[in-house]
């Protein structure tokens, strides 16, 4: 993993490596330090990420390349402009999850010539690389190959969370260009590079494992992820399956909202899901978001109501915002839903400032125990 990921960066024995991400992590481990190793180069560490000190050490320590994880990006370019954040030799940044929102800026303001995006994971056997600095991708399939390419993008269902099979053959299919489906990657137990040996607990293994899919007896790695391919070639990614829900009848995108949703001003960081709303079928959008040092709650919320309206269809629309001073991460930066979900949008638990997305009002209202009441009731029609 490391030989071929440095490979594909362009990284040399002369580079200088900046990691601070936990090496029990995969991507520290074996594209940081397994990187420097790979190639002969010098890994710099740092015990703890920290966004006002990353472009100082970079600076201090003549870093040329640096490891990203999309959080990371996120919190840097939401950081107060630095002194280093241009006088840096960084020339390539590598790692995964970075937003099409955040790389623009990201690349504009620090000055940095090259971002490697990769899609992996660490028991996974589905790997992409983008090395084309094409904005937003994850990866590449090449179209003419795609057929025998050990890579597959699945037809997949939302609702029912599973691929669809051609009623006629039983088999798989694969998606159009533009079709999220869920990623899969060809099991071959005699190559390295393609074999799953899966985990101690057997029966989560096998639910990893799609078998028959494009021919009797073979059998693909499920990453559980939705991407979708452009007609050239590039594959971005949509979202976890799970992640994804059902609202009005329609799928809506977590990773889709909150790009829309991360260019209002004010807005430092946000985490969309859905919540159950009383008897209501699917589940509705909310966003759990964390306040800059632009946020304005009259202007910002009404930024928020505005362009989500022109820019996102009345289904995935968040109807109910949730404003943190912080977001509860993992030690990975990944921000944690589990609980957010869990609370949903009853002011009696969450303690935070919450807002009702009003179209009769035409802006975010406060909500309010009693609001709260009518719309759990369906008074309050969404």
């Amino acid at each position: 993993m490391a030989a071929a990921s440095t490979k594909a960066f362009g990284l040399q024995d002369g580079d200088r490596i900046y990691s601070c991400l936990p090496l029990y992590h995969s991507a520290a481990m074996f594209l940081g330090a397994g990187g420097s190793w790979s190639v002969g180069g010098t890994l710099i560490l740092r015990s703890k990420f920290s966004a006002s000190n990353f472009w100082k050490d970079c600076c201090d320590y003549e870093a040329t390349a640096a490891q990203y994880i999309g959080e990371l990006a996120s919190y840097l370019v939401s950081s107060p402009e630095s002194e280093h954040e241009t006088a840096h030799k960084v020339r390539v940044v590598y790692g995964n999850g970075m937003r099409k929102d955040v790389w623009t800026k990201f690349v504009d303001r620090f000055n940095v010539p090259t971002v490697s995006e990769c899609y992996a994971s660490t028991e996974g056997n589905a790997t992409l690389f983008n090395t084309q600095n094409r904005i937003g991708a994850v990866g590449f399939i090449p179209p003419m190959i795609a057929k025998s390419f050990p890579v597959a993008i699945l037809k997949f269902d939302i609702h029912t969370e599973a691929v669809v099979r051609d009623p006629a053959t039983e088999r798989c299919m694969r998606c159009p260009v533009g079709e999220p489906g869920e990623l899969v990657g060809l099991i071959k137990m005699d190559d390295a590079t393609r074999r799953f040996d899966g985990y101690t607990d057997k029966a989560a293994t096998e639910k990893k494992i799609l078998r028959d899919v494009f021919e009797e007896g073979d059998a693909w790695f499920r990453t559980g992820d939705l991407l979708r391919q452009d007609e050239e070639g590039f594959v971005y990614f949509v979202d976890r399956i799970g992640d994804t829900f059902r609202w009005k009848g329609e799928n809506v995108s977590t990773a889709e909202v909150a790009e829309v949703l991360s260019t209002v001003q004010g807005v430092a960081e946000v985490n969309v899901y859905g919540v159950v709303v009383g008897a209501q079928d699917g589940r509705c959008g909310m966003v759990s978001l964390v306040r800059g040092e632009a946020w304005q709650e009259e202007d910002s919320l009404a930024s928020l109501y505005a362009i989500t309206a022109d820019q996102l269809p009345a289904y995935s629309r968040p109807y109910f915002v949730r404003v943190q001073k912080e977001m509860d991460v993992t030690t990975t930066l990944k921000q944690r839903k589990v609980e957010v979900v869990a609370q949903g949008f009853d002011p009696e638990v969450v303690k935070d400032a919450l807002f009702f997305r009003s179209a009769s009002a035409g802006r975010y209202l406060p909500l309010t125990a009693e609001l709260h009441k009518r719309i759990v009731s369906g008074e309050e029609r969404l």
